[in-house]
């Protein structure tokens, strides 16, 4: 019996699934959603980006447009009630992803038993999702972790990792400050993360056991760029030789992927186009205007609010302030952010300085030729945003890794000052004015390295950059593991 031949056309093959699963926050929802566009448009991949229907609502109120292929799936709502009324915001996030694993099997096992068309090729948690991790090895499949921020991040995991590799069962040791981390990058007490500083800090046996479940990875995908920290990239570039890494505490790949940050979006462009912020940046000299900007969880206390303010009217530069809600003890009922600004400061600065509540359109501020200047709090974010316009900054990190990032742009890259708070903690408005008219007004050194760092970036994601071959070497062993199923 002859075989049997078919005269149509082939059916098309369906695409290898990625399920990338983030954690709530525009930090990381936006470069998780950059992520899932590369893999689809540049190396044939589904992708499905899962949210938690507790505490982040609706995903499209954060993701950026996605093509058709990019997929979003928000998992049941569980019970989160019982929790105490103390429990801290990390505490409650990993609770929240802890809880939902039964529904993220469920999910990845209806594309993994073949009811879905694309075959499940890898599972990528959010690394504040590392919990959900073993259900990838359950199923067999590759499970890779994403970082949002930088390899300086990694490597201070690894080496949290590596101090406590014999510690006994609850037993938590200190860093030893200075810290020299792979790469170089010094750090000292006060530039460590939160929670690193002291093995006696609440948060310290949550660091520890967070970075175990990041070990389990099978690969590590991070959100920077070759040229961005050269010296930490060469180091793990180092260790994922095997005759190089003779001895050396294990560890999983690590690859420099990004850098993803949001590209401009039709909607928002077209809010955007008249904004007022834009309209008032259109009438600007070139290279003049001060942009100042903490992020979405960058609160001021009401102290500090008025003191930027007297910095920035001391200072005699242009400015574009957005400004948030400054934290308060509770009991103050303005809602309207401007209000707390010091009476007659928009009279005064008016002509030279706007201020604007909550948001601004901040990719279209950076690029805007007016910029000259980025006071930012280090958000990685907004980091890669500020180097991607080429914009030199004013460091003013508030918590988490942001004084650490602050260390690698000042000291590290040369594109930034960092700002310098007296004994209570507070930045005065003369070390504001200070330093905000010696970065537009003095030497031109910051701004030229920023250039410099803004064409790295680009060429990250050339047809042949460094970002682009890593993504695109996780994408063959994923897929190579795929067909050994």
């Amino acid at each position: 019996m002859g075989s049997l031949t078919s005269t149509g056309p082939a059916p098309p093959r369906a695409r290898p699934h990625v399920v990338l699963l983030a954690s709530p926050g525009a930090g990381h929802l936006i470069p998780m959603a950059e992520l899932a566009r590369r893999l689809v448009e540049l190396h044939g991949f589904a992708a499905t980006i899962v949210t938690f229907t507790n505490l982040c609502g609706p995903a499209g109120q954060l993701l950026p447009r996605l093509p058709t292929s990019v997929a979003t799936a928000a998992l049941p709502a569980v019970r989160m009630d019982d929790l105490p009324a103390d429990a801290h915001d990390g505490f409650v996030l990993l609770e929240l992803v802890r809880r939902s694993v039964p529904n993220i099997r469920a999910l990845l096992r209806s594309i993994n038993d073949g009811s879905s068309a694309a075959p499940l090729a890898a599972l990528v948690p959010d690394f504040l999702c590392s919990v959900a991790l073993p259900v990838a090895a359950e199923l067999g499949v590759p499970g890779y972790l994403f970082i949002p921020s930088n390899l300086a991040l990694v490597a201070l995991t690894r080496h949290i990792l590596e101090l406590h590799e014999d510690a006994a069962p609850g037993e938590y040791r200190d860093l030893p400050v200075p810290l020299e981390l792979l790469g170089g990058v010094s750090l000292c007490r006060e530039d460590l993360p939160d929670g690193c500083g002291s093995s006696r800090h609440p948060g310290y046996e949550q660091v520890v056991e967070l970075g175990r479940r990041i070990r389990a990875a099978d690969g590590i995908l991070v959100n920077t760029f070759y040229e961005m920290e050269p010296g930490t990239a060469e180091a793990f570039k180092r260790l994922a030789v095997p005759e190089q890494a003779a001895g050396a505490f294990l560890f999983p790949p690590v690859f420099p992927v990004g850098p993803f940050v949001r590209g401009p979006d039709p909607d928002e462009a077209a809010v955007g186009a008249s904004s007022p912020c834009l309209e008032w940046l259109d009438r600007q000299p070139v290279g003049s205007v001060v942009y100042v900007a903490f992020g979405s969880g960058g609160a001021l206390s009401v102290e500090q609010t008025a003191e930027l303010a007297g910095g920035l009217e001391a200072s005699g530069q242009r400015f574009l302030w957005v400004v948030r809600m400054p934290r308060t003890d509770g009991g103050d009922d303005e809602d309207d952010p401007l209000a707390w600004l010091p009476e007659g400061f928009l009279g005064r600065t008016r002509g030279r300085g706007l201020a604007v509540a909550a948001w601004a359109p901040q990719v279209r501020v950076l690029s805007h030729p007016a910029t000259a200047v980025f006071v930012s709090h280090c958000g990685w974010n907004s980091t890669l945003e500020s180097v991607g316009c080429g914009v030199p900054m004013l460091a003013w990190p508030l918590y988490a890794e942001q004084r650490m990032n602050a260390v690698i742009l000042e000291e590290r890259l040369g594109v930034a000052l960092r700002v310098a708070p007296d004994v209570g903690c507070l930045v005065t408005r003369h070390e504001i004015a200070t330093v905000v008219k010696e970065l537009v007004e003095g030497d031109q050194k910051l701004r030229r390295r920023a250039e410099d760092l803004q064409k790295a970036a680009a060429r990250a994601w050339s047809p042949e950059g460094p970002s682009r071959r890593a993504l695109e070497e996780v994408a063959i062993k994923w897929k190579a593991a795929l067909g050994k199923k």
